[in-house]
């Protein structure tokens, strides 16, 4: 699996690219917006686009999920059901950040924890986070120890909670009994800002360190 980053929207929103190098058949993790500029990462790549991936509803990342699904004709996959509020509301949240006018839209399939995503060859396991939002989903692919964690967790930092039905303690809990279980080796993609390992996080992470060993 190989993957690439394309920083969108004011809020420099880390869209991911994935796919699988046997096949070129690829996913778009969160397209926010700015989606010439996914597009143009997948005709560079020549890569097949398989389908949408969401970890969240919040409009930086999937503003330009619509836009994409319509021009590619693919299906959208997560978050989970508990973010349709968001979604619905994808208007207000727009207008509230002063961003482009988004179509809303009704994802394919809504994910739960357990479930599996694929494209090509590859396989991405999902893990419900609530906290951030109460359907946000981590997408985890074991072989090259990987996960795209949306706005879960940053290099140094957790994601905010003071949206509605945020949830200080789910957002713990989902980093320590979920995230931290997959091994210090893991590295993973933040929504926002630079790579970390879960490792490095469970160290030196003011929110959520563990201070025992």
């Amino acid at each position: 699996m190989k993957y690439k980053i394309v920083p969108v929207t004011p809020f420099q929103q880390n869209c991911t690219v994935m796919w699988c190098e046997k096949t070129l058949k690829a996913v778009v993790v969160d397209p926010g917006g700015d989606v010439h500029k996914i597009v143009n990462l997948l005709d560079s790549e020549k890569l097949i686009l398989e389908k949408i991936l969401l970890t969240h509803a919040h409009i930086d990342h999937a503003g330009g999920t619509a836009e994409l699904a319509s021009l590619k004709n693919v299906p959208i996959e997560g978050p989970h059901k508990d973010d349709q509020f968001w979604i619905e509301g994808l208007d207000q949240q727009s207008a509230m950040f002063g961003f482009p006018k988004v179509n809303s839209f009704t994802p394919n399939r809504w994910l739960n924890d357990g479930d599996q995503v694929t494209f090509g060859g590859v396989v991405l396991d999902v893990l419900h986070c609530p906290g951030h939002t109460p359907g946000h989903v981590v997408f985890y692919n074991a072989d090259e120890k990987l996960a795209q964690v949306g706005d879960v967790i940053f290099q140094g930092s957790i994601g905010r909670t003071d949206f509605p039905r945020g949830n200080h303690q789910d957002l713990i809990r989902s980093i320590k009994e979920k995230l931290f279980a997959l091994g210090d080796d893991v590295r993973f993609i933040p929504g926002h800002g630079p790579m970390s390992t879960l490792g490095a996080e469970r160290q030196h992470n003011p929110f959520v360190a563990d201070h025992r060993g």
